[in-house]
């Protein structure tokens, strides 16, 4: 079972990634409501995405926001504030590609990934977007591959080998 982070001792930001307006037609007119994918995130590897739903834009965003303290990740990042090695997210039919760069490289991503790993405290990496470009998916897929990134330690530890003997 995955670690509960406390969401009230950190410094979350958050960034808006979408606002939609969905119609909805009945007898008396159409009824609007709108949708806010919201990430937050500390920039030191904590990470979370959530969708908030209601009548106003502001209560949207506060709901989303609320959603996405509620599903916080950690990500494990080596010394260049990248990922430690290559790895797929997959989510719906979107997947996302995330590659380790070395230090210099910056961000090199999309709209949606890049929110994601920007609030996470990533600073070089190369994405890349395959399948299907729904925000809210390729959003869901770069969480759930950067919480799939595991350290060399992390792998030694499971293994009860040496870090040495895992990097050869």
């Amino acid at each position: 079972m995955r670690n509960k982070i406390d969401a009230k001792t950190l410094d979350l930001q958050d960034k808006v990634v979408t606002l939609k307006r969905v119609t909805k037609v009945v007898k008396g007119g159409r009824t609007f409501r709108f949708t806010a994918l919201v990430v937050v995130g500390d920039e030191n590897g904590h990470v979370g995405v959530g969708l908030g739903k209601a009548t106003e834009i502001p209560d949207a965003i506060r709901k989303g926001k609320e959603d996405a303290m509620k599903n916080l990740i950690y990500v494990e990042r080596n010394e260049n504030n990248s990922i430690y090695h290559e790895i797929y997210g997959k989510f719906g039919s979107s997947s996302v590609l995330l590659k380790p760069a070395p230090e210099g490289t910056g961000i090199i991503a999309g709209g949606p990934a890049r929110a994601v790993i920007e609030l996470a405290g990533i600073k070089n990496i190369r994405t890349k977007s395959l399948g299907s470009r729904n925000k809210k998916n390729v959003v869901c897929a770069t969480v759930e591959g950067l919480s799939k990134v595991t350290s060399p330690e992390t792998v030694a530890r499971l293994r009860g080998k040496t870090v040495e003997e895992i990097m050869g």
